[in-house]
């Protein structure tokens, strides 16, 4: 494959962005393949948005142009909605279900978003709603959300399972590896159902 494929893992801090794009760069680099990555993490560590870019083959810039994006993962429902411009018409959407109402929505008396609407905004042809949190607690932890939504992705993504293991393997400490194995293989499961 010669052709740029671009994926944007969004998240706010703390979930994993860059873990799971740093497992996408692995398993590139496993197949000798060209991978540009950058990321984006301001006030992260207060919740705020993290953005992760990888753009599989690519040679020049590692940021995706809006309305470029082959494959957008989402580990949280307000930033699907804020990062949806960067996927392209044909594109795949990959949203796990989870929702944090940031704070200023409360100190500023706003209205507080509503799933159902929210997911109204998403849907789309090539749109997967994913219980990430149940599928990680059924692994084993609810900190391997992160790979239970790239297992879930892989199912889009041009590359073979084995370099994406191979990617795990190189990212996540030993003592989980065969709980992330499994959150990998549950979220892969959820979107081939």
């Amino acid at each position: 494959m010669s052709d740029v494929y671009n994926a944007l893992i969004v998240g706010i801090g703390g979930q994993g962005v860059v873990l799971a794009s740093n497992v996408l760069g692995e398993a590139c680099l496993a197949e000798g393949r060209t991978v540009r990555c950058s990321e984006t993490h301001g006030m992260a560590q207060r919740g705020g948005s993290v953005e992760s870019h990888v753009r599989i083959n690519g040679r020049y810039s590692p940021l995706i142009p809006p309305g470029q994006a082959d494959l957008l993962i989402s580990f949280e429902l307000l930033e699907a909605l804020r990062y949806r411009h960067y996927l392209k018409p044909e594109g795949t959407f990959v949203v796990n279900e989870y929702l944090v109402v940031p704070t200023s929505v409360y100190v500023q008396r706003l209205p507080v978003p509503q799933k159902d609407e929210l997911l109204e905004q998403l849907r789309g042809d090539r749109f997967y709603l994913i219980d990430a949190q149940a599928l990680a607690k059924e692994a084993g932890s609810p900190l391997t959300q992160n790979i239970v939504m790239v297992g879930a992705a892989s199912t889009h993504l041009p590359l073979a399972i084995t370099s994406l293991h191979e990617g795990i393997k190189r990212w996540v400490p030993a003592k989980t590896l065969e709980m992330n194995l499994k959150a990998f293989d549950l979220g892969r499961a959820a979107t081939t159902r």
